[in-house]
């Protein structure tokens, strides 16, 4: 497929949205609105007693307080990993001293082009979060059972958590949790 028309329709510090057509050598066409994004960083705080650290916070376009894995946007020169240590610090306080990349993904690749990275972060010194002004976050230690049972239940709806335990589980946990 080759992009023949791309055309920005709105833009602001988040998000940019383009609508685009691309075309097949055999003329096979695709139109699309696509919302552009620089992709966001995913932290997995997992502590010495295997436990994991998750987020509560307000989501408008959910409507509803919601527990997920930390997480934020890659700004403009800085890697996801780079930005991972930063969201880290300022949503929870804390560092972490060992990073592991686990996985990459389009959580919803039909017309949003940001891609989200989760990295494992072990090692952790608790600190001081400095959220920004418009976040209030709560911050809870979970097993990862406990988790399981919140996504059974319903009561946790965010795909990156879901990813982040499942491919925690699958390749990287040392014991079972």
């Amino acid at each position: 497929m080759k992009i023949i028309s791309s055309q920005e329709k709105y833009k602001n510090s988040l998000f940019n949205v383009t609508e685009q057509i691309a075309m097949s050598p055999d003329g096979f066409e695709i139109k699309r609105a696509i919302v552009g994004h620089n992709g966001s960083a995913v932290m997995m705080a997992v502590d010495e007693r295997n436990r994991i650290l998750l987020v509560r916070q307000y989501r408008l376009p959910a409507g509803r307080f919601i527990w997920e894995l930390p997480a934020g946007r890659v700004d403009p020169g800085e890697t996801p990993l780079q930005a991972a240590r930063r969201e880290l610090k300022e949503e929870t306080g804390f560092r972490a001293r060992h990073w592991k990349k686990m996985v990459s993904f389009y959580p919803s690749p039909g017309y949003v082009a940001e891609k989200m990275t989760i990295y494992l972060a072990t090692g952790l010194t608790a600190g001081e979060a400095q959220p920004m002004e418009d976040e209030r976050i709560e911050c809870e230690w979970f097993t990862a059972r406990q988790i399981e049972d919140c996504i059974r239940t319903g009561a946790i709806i965010d795909a990156k958590t879901m990813i982040g335990l499942f491919t925690w589980k699958r390749f990287f946990s040392a014991r079972p949790a």
